[in-house]
């Protein structure tokens, strides 16, 4: 376990030095140590950066509260987006880290599509692994073409494909370059996922400006 910085987390040092950082999201009721397989399969020799959500769901930790299924809470949205971010500045600058790219699954993609709506600057790209729109910032920030790779369930039970599409065109409108790919599956995490990870990834690592 890593020194606190505001958030229970996880830190594994990087061997790659050209690799960005990831900033691993977990889902409802997930923690700190969830994603840190997937972030390793992604990016062999990256950093891994994976805090654990502060609010408690029914003893399950999340991101940020909700009113029900698909209603967000947007003053704590808010306030939990804003902790996240200062997390990452206070954890690049005792890691010594470049910009962070976000790996976010369901309510950790929620976190991190919040975090670069309200505080553009924080990250160098997400890939968003069953998101939802979590809110509409006006005006809407620039977020200067960084990368975005949303992936979406044809079938998910959770995630409308209208909600998918709508968080790609709101994030195309920030100025993100996003890509969106469907998978036939639900909102569980599978194979396909990870393969479109990798080529994201790679893709993201060769204009990551650190």
């Amino acid at each position: 376990m890593s020194a606190d910085l505001g958030f229970i987390h996880q830190f594994t040092p990087g061997t790659r030095p050209d690799a960005p950082p990831l900033l691993l999201l977990h889902g409802t009721g997930g923690n700190e140590d969830d994603l840190l397989p997937f972030g390793a399969a992604l990016a062999p020799g990256a950093p891994l950066l994976s805090p654990r959500g502060k609010v408690l769901e029914n003893g399950m930790p999340r991101f940020f509260r909700r009113l029900a299924e698909g209603v967000f809470d947007l003053k704590d949205l808010e306030v939990r987006a804003r902790e996240l971010a200062t997390f990452v500045t206070d954890a690049r600058r005792t890691y010594h880290l470049g910009k962070p790219l976000a790996v976010g699954f369901s309510n950790g993609a929620n976190i991190a599509s919040a975090v670069m709506l309200l505080h553009p600057d924080t990250l160098g790209g997400a890939l968003l692994l069953r998101p939802m729109v979590p809110l509409i910032p006006d005006p809407l920030p620039d977020l200067g073409g960084v990368p975005v790779e949303i992936v979406a369930g044809r079938s998910d039970p959770i995630v409308t494909p209208e909600q998918s599409e709508a968080l790609a065109e709101l994030l195309r409108s920030s100025g993100a370059r996003v890509q969106l790919d469907w998978l036939p599956g639900g909102h569980s995490l599978t194979r396909a996922d990870l393969e479109l990870g990798v080529r994201w990834f790679g893709l993201s690592s060769l204009s990551h400006t650190g």
